[in-house]
């Protein structure tokens, strides 16, 4: 068992291996098993559209509760089974795991304006699906070296893009956000998606359809 022959099984069902590491204690990865500590901590995710089109073609799309989730456990945990690892979500609990650190010691990602991790190439179209845990310490790719592509963005036109101004760079208006979507000016942000996300001019080719 290979990093690569992991990347080829994920690739496989329309998500991409988003990188991993070896944990720490202070990680707070939970044990494969009563018997295995977790050598490596591989994380799930998908950017762009490829994942979203196999979604729509899936016996879980057409669910009323949490469609999304019971898809992404589904499709993980047949991933992690012939690798013997441990399938783990950022969906279940409370407590919840600590996806988005784990996020950024698995890949080069910050945080943005807008609050997602931003990624150099994917921008702000990619999540974190879930995350396989393996008891071996695997030989891991070299992080690619990157900056925040935030702090090369003069204009920030992501704060600037929301029509009520839910956004200032350091929270999120929730209620203003929810507020808007719900009136008929809303109707941009909600058929074609947030237009403060789309704004951000990183990672453009990646955006998500209506």
């Amino acid at each position: 068992m290979t990093y690569v022959d992991i990347r080829n099984a994920v690739e496989a069902e329309g998500l991409i291996l988003r990188g991993g590491f070896h944990p720490l204690d202070e990680d707070q990865v939970p044990p494969v098993s009563p018997d295995a500590g977790c050598g490596t901590l591989l994380i799930l995710g998908n950017a762009g559209r490829e994942m979203w089109r196999r979604f729509s073609r899936s016996p879980e799309f057409r669910q009323e509760s949490d469609p999304l989730n019971a898809f992404s456990r589904r499709v993980i945990e047949s991933i992690a089974e012939p690798f013997a690892a441990r399938a783990l979500f950022p969906f279940d609990g409370p407590p919840f795991l600590p996806f988005l650190r784990w996020a950024q010691r698995a890949e080069p990602v910050w945080p943005s304006p807008l609050g997602p991790l931003i990624h150099p190439e994917y921008g702000l179209w990619h999540a974190y699906r879930g995350a396989l845990a393996l008891p071996d310490r695997l030989e891991l790719p070299s992080r690619p070296a990157a900056k925040r592509p935030c702090d090369v963005c003069p204009d920030k036109p992501c704060l600037h893009a929301c029509p009520v101004d839910a956004f200032d760079g350091k929270s999120f208006d929730v209620a203003a956000c929810i507020g808007h979507i719900g009136t008929p000016a809303g109707e941009p942000c909600f058929a074609a998606g947030c237009l403060a996300r789309r704004a951000c001019p990183v990672g453009t080719e990646y955006a998500y359809g209506p």
